[in-house]
């Protein structure tokens, strides 16, 4: 089986496809960075849209997420973002914890996803 990745960088790649899945890196906002938790969930989402289109799939085929937040009490406003994104009858499986922290300041969100392909 061939191994395809994608976005890759010197520590990490942003996608690898291999068996049939694609499995992407934990994304976190990029030019949302210090907003709102639903406005870095919706720019989060906005790039698995871009990566998973990139590995030959789409977000209907979302086998599992794993989402962090920075304080659970913006579960709402992630969720706010995340219901208005995922495909009604394509709810994949999910876990969504707390990290008191992520990578950098500001921050507050940060979302991993594997997919069929």
């Amino acid at each position: 089986m061939t191994i395809k990745r994608i976005g890759v960088g010197p520590r990490m790649s942003a996608c690898v496809v291999y068996g049939g899945v694609a499995r992407l890196a934990g994304f976190v906002a990029e030019k949302t960075a210090g907003k709102s938790v639903k406005d870095q969930t919706a720019e989060i989402l906005s790039l698995i849209d871009i990566t998973l289109k990139e590995a030959g799939t789409d977000k209907t085929k979302i086998l599992k997420v794993n989402i962090w937040l920075t304080d659970m009490k913006t579960f709402s406003q992630m969720n706010e973002a995340w219901d208005a994104w995922v495909p009604k009858g394509h709810t994949p499986a999910r876990a969504t914890v707390q990290s008191p922290a992520l990578a950098a300041p500001g921050l507050d969100v940060e979302i991993m996803v594997e997919a069929a392909v």
